[in-house]
């Protein structure tokens, strides 16, 4: 197994676990206002591991105060134009993805628009070989087909097998859906040229993209803030605990794994989400998302070996 298949498996829980509570907990929000408040708060969690395992050019601010700023000055000067773009572009993509699958399921049925969404890992696999060359073994091209695959039937509703793809000829928000997918796709191969090809330490890449995304969807929020009180803090606090994990099991997982090894298996989470919708709120279909389950299981099986 490689080294990086078991954070990539953890993080597919936690991200399943964090689609969960916010179906449960946080859907009177604003999308927009809600990921911008739950970023900040995942920053906020994990800016003291950044700051602790980070060489920002300022480790001797206390025994030479004066001599500060010429250190972030030089810090500056040596920042990487191409780190910046890279992730500039992934957290923009990121967004846009998300205000995309947005606009997607506001003008469409779910059951139609989610299962195209969430065919991420079918545009990552030709990109990533396409772009950087990469190569897997035949099996584990024919395990990211069948993990895709178990992604789909997850957020699948009974009827005709390919009526969401078929609709994507004609139907706007099936189109959306699939361009949200291309981004989401462009946002995992920007992590994976960020932490692995550019070498940006994991524990500065994670706050910078959640803050990165948060400033691009904030002009939306400030349009439509979210109404939060007080007692509302616990669950944003745990909520950006979620994250902040995720997004680190995440980081790990595409610093060591080909994009379209790690995509497939993190998009897995969909899958955590139904069972658990179905095992706790007693979603419909729940023995079709078993099914996908255990395609999942397969399929991951396969990418491990």
């Amino acid at each position: 197994m490689e080294l990086g298949l078991p954070f990539a498996i953890g993080a597919a829980v936690v991200w399943g676990v964090y689609i969960f509570v916010l179906k449960r907990s946080f859907s009177g929000y604003p999308p927009a206002g809600l990921t911008v408040l739950i970023n900040a708060a995942a920053i906020a969690w994990f800016l003291p591991v950044t700051v602790a395992t980070t060489d920002l050019g300022g480790a001797t601010l206390a025994s030479d105060p004066l001599g500060a700023p010429e250190r972030v000055a030089r810090s500056l000067a040596t920042v990487d134009p191409q780190a910046v773009a890279v992730v500039a572009g992934t957290a923009t993509a990121t967004a846009v993805a998300f205000v995309l699958f947005l606009r997607a399921i506001a003008g469409g049925d779910v059951s139609y628009v989610t299962p195209i969404n969430k065919v991420v890992p079918m545009f990552v696999l030709p990109l990533e070989v396409l772009l950087l060359g990469e190569v897997l073994a035949p099996v584990q091209v024919a395990g990211v087909v069948v993990a895709t695959a178990a992604v789909y039937v997850a957020n699948y509703e009974p009827g005709s097998l390919l009526a969401p793809l078929v609709s994507a000829v004609h139907s706007r928000p099936a189109q959306l859906a699939l361009v949200s997918a291309a981004c989401y796709a462009v946002s995992d191969l920007g992590k994976r040229v960020a932490l692995q090809e550019l070498a940006i330490p994991g524990t500065l890449w994670v706050p910078l993209l959640l803050a990165g995304a948060g400033l691009v969807l904030l002009p939306a929020a400030v349009r439509t803030p979210p109404a939060v009180t007080r007692a509302d803090a616990p669950k944003f606090l745990a909520a950006g605990a979620l994250v902040a994990l995720g997004e680190h099991l995440t980081t790990v997982a595409f610093a060591s794994l080909p994009a379209s090894v790690a995509s497939p298996v993190i998009n897995t989470q969909a899958i955590v989400a139904v069972v658990l919708g179905g095992v706790v709120l007693g979603e419909r279909y729940f023995r079709v998302r078993l099914v996908a389950a255990l395609l999942a299981v397969v399929g991951v099986g396969m990418i491990a070996l």
